[in-house]
């Protein structure tokens, strides 16, 4: 597996792709959070996803050492989990349901929904979900999703997954098939 400085010193170029909205929610992304097509040097195969944490960027690989780079929000200090996956699930506004875990550590925030919460623009997992899985384990309940909050987008706010805005997951989602390979890097 690459480290993350060979990954990140092999992203170039970078051109803005087309028609990915720039607003969200009433929210005005940002144009250095828009995704952008970028030229790699590090030779990664086509079709994986690639999360590099220090520099909120996911990038689809593609042929011909290119790749879609776009901007995540991430997991907070000792919630995000780094690691090789694979999509195992993909939803289409998805149902939510706080881990238990989540529950525990925000008990006033999270019990309320300990039964799910049916998908919809104020689900947490946004318009569409990516869910990554392991061999042995199946689903490891991280997920690369939608928010209603795209003014998170390059923080670390999240309970470990990553989260892109609405509209750029639902373009990611239908690049992705299931079993794309996803890296998810280390935190420096």
């Amino acid at each position: 597996m690459l480290s993350r400085r060979q990954f990140v010193a092999s992203t170039l170029a970078a051109t803005v792709i087309g028609p990915v909205a720039a607003s969200a929610q009433g929210y005005v992304v940002p144009q250095q959070h828009m995704p952008v097509y970028v030229t790699l040097t590090n030779g990664l195969p086509p079709n994986e996803l690639h999360l590099d944490p220090n520099t909120f960027h996911l990038y689809l690989t593609m042929p011909e050492g290119r790749a879609i780079r776009y901007s995540v929000g991430i997991g907070r200090p000792g919630l995000y989990e780094p690691g090789q996956f694979s999509v195992g699930a993909k939803k289409e506004w998805p149902s939510w349901t706080p881990t238990p875990e989540m529950i525990e550590r925000e008990p006033n925030h999270y019990k309320q929904y300990e039964d799910g919460m049916p998908g919809g623009p104020d689900n947490p997992l946004g318009a569409r979900a990516l869910y990554l899985f392991k061999p042995q384990i199946g689903d490891t309940m991280l997920r690369i999703h939608g928010t209603g909050q795209p003014q998170t987008i390059g923080t670390r706010v999240s309970n470990g997954c990553a989260r892109l805005v609405n509209s750029h997951i639902v373009d990611l989602y239908s690049r992705v098939p299931i079993g794309t390979r996803v890296v998810l890097y280390d935190v420096a």
